[in-house]
């Protein structure tokens, strides 16, 4: 069966109960951050250092979640996702665990650092682009409040992942110079 199914040459794609819509309509531009994110992670992955396994672990798991999450998404009927309602307390436990290990914060910093460290901020700001079009989304459409929660938690996890991998790597953060 090939991948291709020119169904959408116009512009339109189905969502899961085959509603066409828009490429551009809010919903798809929605779940398709969503993917973007999640390919993201997955080069990021690819960065991370064998001693870093329970960071993959955690991203691949979070790559588990997305897929849900993009699944729902291209359901025009909210559709809760199972599990997703736990998993904000689960990343703030481990954002206190990665916080412990690390120099306090008292200044903003420039995204940056190694490789994987510097993937995890843009994974950073991918997560909190597509939370706030699923925000602008809610504004229009039923959509499970849990997503939005899970999508705001998972930018401070991405966030102090990328400040532990850069310790750990020994990059230094370079701090913000207000002019």
């Amino acid at each position: 069966m090939p991948i291709y199914t020119r169904t959408g040459d116009k512009g339109k794609t189905s969502l899961f109960d085959g509603t066409r819509v828009l490429k551009s309509h809010k919903r798809v531009e929605t779940y398709g951050t969503i993917d973007e994110l999640n390919s993201i992670i997955g080069a990021t992955v690819a960065h991370l250092k064998n001693n870093e396994k329970q960071l993959k672990v955690e991203l691949e798991k979070i790559q588990n979640d997305l897929l849900d999450i993009g699944s729902a998404l291209a359901t025009p009927h909210p559709m809760p996702v199972i599990g997703l309602e736990n998993r904000p307390k689960e990343f703030e436990k481990c954002i206190d665990n990665l916080t412990q290990k690390l120099p306090e914060l008292n200044e903003f910093i420039l995204p940056g650092g190694g490789k994987a460290g510097s993937f995890l901020h843009v994974c950073r700001t991918i997560a909190r682009r597509a939370e706030r079009q699923l925000v602008a989304l809610t504004q229009k459409e039923k959509v499970d409040e849990a997503i939005v929660i899970y999508l705001n938690r998972l930018s401070d996890l991405l966030f102090t992942m990328a400040r532990y991998v850069n310790y750990m790597e020994k990059k230094k953060e370079i701090k913000w110079v207000k002019r």
